[in-house]
């Protein structure tokens, strides 16, 4: 190493060290550090005083300000949120590059040229963030919403405006760009019926299951056995004639997304009614017969009138 190369190394040690040992250079590193936690502490509360007077706005009571669905209120608090919490970070971001000495007009106007590009070759980006204005505009679907969009079905966790969360009945939550929604069933905007169908022997008689049928959900209807009834279920009849059996459809209308609990329910009921009127519920059962002539010999036959046949 030449005596040059040297002297500069000792120099840059030195120069070092007394940047290093400057108080003046770590009160600034101090106070900057101050004020960026500062800037931290404030987009918390920001955030916290901003999602305050959302909840104020949108009250979940009878004569609010907002006069909405629950099912919308719940979409627009979550929406409202999502752009308060991004506007405040971006905000907050921008404050701590000013303190720490970075000049901002250039970082805009570069970020507005490359936004520009980034439109261009963001095309799916663009057409999710359209279509998820218009989901939520149009009040496609909301929050708590059971819908089925494809092969997805279930309850709406989120909308925003570039994905939307179902979570399934078994707990797992399917992200959809808004972009590929392009259709949309909604069970939860009208009520939902219940259809039920009892299969009966062919030996029994028809009127008379049909009677105690009309009875039975009389009775239930008046004693509000099934609270998510909307009217008395209605016994449409005959519905078809099967091998074995006769089937009789019932239908009942009842509160949104209930179908499925009423449906359970109702089977329950009506196997409890046809077990204490005496009505047979065809079904295939399998008997041992042992031929006459041959003792040794056991063969395994269906027997037509334990079918119902």
């Amino acid at each position: 190493m030449s005596l040059e190369d040297a002297s500069k190394l000792k120099k840059f040690y030195t120069d070092l060290i007394d940047k290093a040992t400057d108080p003046d250079l770590w009160i600034t590193i101090a106070w900057n550090a101050v004020i960026i936690l500062l800037i931290l502490i404030g987009m918390k509360i920001a955030r916290s005083i901003g999602n305050a007077i959302i909840n104020r706005i949108i009250v979940r009571k009878e004569g609010s300000r907002l006069a909405l669905e629950e099912r919308r209120v719940n979409t627009l608090e979550k929406l409202l949120k999502n752009i308060l919490r991004y506007t405040i970070t971006f905000f907050g971001i921008l404050m701590i590059l000013a303190q720490l000495g970075i000049e901002l007009m250039p970082i805009i106007a570069g970020a507005g040229v490359i936004g520009l590009a980034v439109a261009f070759g963001a095309q799916n980006l663009v057409r999710d963030v359209i279509t998820g204005f218009f989901i939520i505009f149009e009040d496609q679907m909301a929050v708590g919403d059971y819908v089925r969009i494809k092969n997805y079905e279930g309850t709406v966790a989120e909308i925003g405006l570039r994905i939307t969360k179902i979570k399934s009945f078994t707990g797992e939550i399917h992200i959809i760009p808004n972009g590929m929604i392009t259709e949309v069933t909604n069970f939860s905007t009208n009520n939902s019926v219940a259809v039920v169908d009892l299969s009966i022997a062919y030996e029994e008689d028809i009127s008379r299951v049909l009677t105690l049928l009309e009875r039975r959900l009389d009775h239930l209807f008046e004693e509000k056995l099934i609270p998510e009834l909307i009217g008395k279920p209605t016994v449409l009849g005959v519905q078809s004639l099967g091998p074995t059996e006769v089937s009789i459809r019932i239908t009942a209308e009842c509160k949104p997304t209930t179908h499925f609990k009423v449906r359970r329910e109702l089977n329950a009921i009506l196997k409890q009614m046809c077990t204490e009127e005496g009505i047979e519920i065809p079904y295939p059962r399998m008997v041992y017969m042992e031929s006459k002539a041959n003792p040794s010999k056991v063969g395994l036959h269906r027997d037509r009138k334990e079918e119902g046949i």
